[in-house]
């Protein structure tokens, strides 16, 4: 299992070494130049050499790329133009709401989505298959911004049970965390519940057909133990790699949903910044969610390792 994990984080590093040359090559891909883009129309020819000078725009690109990827070695992501704030420090202190929606959202979608995805198999064909089918194609099928918005609507304006938007710490107020965090959480996570949900169904309906579970059932097992311990184990396998993928999902998705409800995250912090030409901070945002992302991922291959031993023996 060690081999297996050193190999699965020796192949992580050249794709986190690619993202970072993308983060660096945002300054380059833009049209005209950066320096007047973040400025300003009404800055100085004085104030656009500055700032090119600071942004060691001056210097030939690889001189640029040596510097960038030394800074990043120190644990540097460069400064906010417009915050007067460091990168790092700035994304260090929104993060925290930008890991609890995600990983909120993933949790929600994960159990719901599974408990479906599980009820449905076991009814195949039944109006509960239907029924629970027919909520997975709803989460599809609904714009989480517009669903979000309908959400804030009718459960803060209308009922006035949950609050608009804003955030609270959990570590300040467990309560007060859960309010602020269900609706967004809830609204992110719909289309990623209908995804397990239908990724659960058709790996439990390959599972119950196989001959050590229709051996259990002649055993006279009963039925929940049946479809816990031994279907539900094996068909999650499947579930656990598209979780994976679900999470760069769900850290886009974030993006869209901290805006719509005030959250004041790493993803609201990266749209302001390509409002106002920060590129400092769209460089270093995009080069933390795309780490998280790869973090995640490696994540999740060590646990499908332990679900299934002949992955990490090389055997299909």
């Amino acid at each position: 299992m060690i081999r297996y994990a050193a190999g699965r984080l020796l192949a992580a590093l050249p794709v986190l070494a690619i993202v970072s040359l993308l983060s660096f090559g945002i300054v380059w891909i833009v049209p005209g130049d950066v320096a007047a883009e973040m400025a300003g129309p009404t800055a100085t020819a004085e104030e656009l050499a500055r700032l090119r000078e600071r942004l060691g725009l001056t210097r030939p690109w690889h001189e640029q790329l040596i510097g960038w990827y030394g800074a990043l070695a120190r644990g540097d992501l460069g400064e906010s133009i417009l915050l007067r704030q460091g990168v790092g420090a700035a994304i260090v202190e929104r993060l925290p709401v930008t890991l609890s929606l995600t990983f909120t959202a993933l949790a929600i979608a994960l159990v719901c989505g599974t408990a479906l995805g599980v009820v449905a198999a076991v009814r195949a064909g039944k109006a509960a298959d239907r029924a629970a089918m027919g909520t997975a194609l709803i989460g599809f099928s609904i714009p989480d911004f517009w669903l979000g918005l309908v959400f804030v609507y009718f459960f803060a304006v209308v009922l006035g049970w949950l609050p608009t938007g804003g955030y609270v710490a959990f570590s300040a107020d467990p309560l007060g965390w859960a309010r602020n965090m269900i609706l967004p959480a809830g609204t992110l996570a719909l289309a990623q519940m209908g995804l397990f949900a239908r990724m659960t169904r058709a790996a439990m309906l390959e599972v119950l057909r196989q001959d050590y579970v229709r051996t259990a059932r002649a055993k006279g097992m009963p039925g929940w133990i049946v479809v816990g311990k031994h279907a539900l184990r094996n068909a999650l396998i499947p579930v656990v790699t598209v979780a994976g993928i679900a999470v760069g999902v769900l850290l886009g998705g974030a993006v869209v949903i901290e805006s719509v409800f005030s959250l004041p995250g790493v993803g609201r912090l990266i749209v302001g910044a390509i409002q106002r030409r920060d590129y400092p901070v769209i460089q270093g945002g995009l080069l933390l969610t795309a780490t998280i992302f790869v973090v995640v991922n490696l994540l999740v291959d060590l646990l499908y390792a332990a679900l299934d031993p002949r992955i990490r023996h090389g055997r299909r």
